[in-house]
């Protein structure tokens, strides 16, 4: 049933968000919002999302192998998306830098009570089904969230309302900006 969803499912992709995970999400959406007309290294996104370089690099390989994101060699070089940010789903992202993902304890080999005795494996705990059901509810999740989504989402977040209060007794003067919430 899973399968059919999303082609990428199978006894190795089940889901167990890490850093990692995180880190390169993180990483996309600021890749996404910010290589409009010129490539984007990855000095600027660790400065921006305060990630360290190195991680990034590893990170950014992975997702290079994955074809979601494009690299553009020499001086002004950088990082572009490999395919429109409506087609990059939150799961493409995680599995292409998760080795493994998976929140069942036996990891799909239906193992989890370990050894029996006699040297045979002990077969599945009571609740293999429920981690089982978790991971594909998360990957079917994760597959629907596209990158230009979030996009959208954190720049209605960064248009914000500014509001100035003017001398006591008069209402305050509001204006729109495209950088953060203040009040004076």
């Amino acid at each position: 049933m899973m399968e059919a969803l999303n082609p990428l499912l199978n006894d190795r992709y089940a889901m167990r968000l890490t850093t990692k995970g995180r880190f390169a999400v993180t990483a996309m959406l600021d890749l996404a919002m910010s290589a409009k007309k010129s490539p984007v290294t990855l000095a600027a996104i660790a400065d921006r999302q305060k990630i360290s370089l190195s991680y990034l690099e590893q990170l950014f390989s992975k997702l290079r192998r994955a074809e979601l994101v494009e690299s553009v060699r020499g001086p002004g070089g950088g990082y572009y998306l490999g395919k429109p940010a409506a087609d990059i789903s939150v799961a493409d992202i995680i599995i292409a830098v998760e080795e493994q993902m998976d929140s069942r304890q036996c990891e799909g080999r239906e193992n989890c009570r370990g050894q029996a005795g006699n040297g045979e494996q002990g077969g599945r705990c009571m609740t293999h089904d429920l981690w089982e059901s978790l991971n594909e509810n998360v990957i079917q999740f994760l597959s629907g969230v596209k990158l230009a989504e979030l996009v959208q989402k954190q720049q209605s977040r960064n248009s914000a309302t500014v509001v100035v209060h003017g001398p006591a007794g008069h209402a305050p003067a509001v204006s729109h900006t495209n950088e953060s919430r203040v009040a004076a």
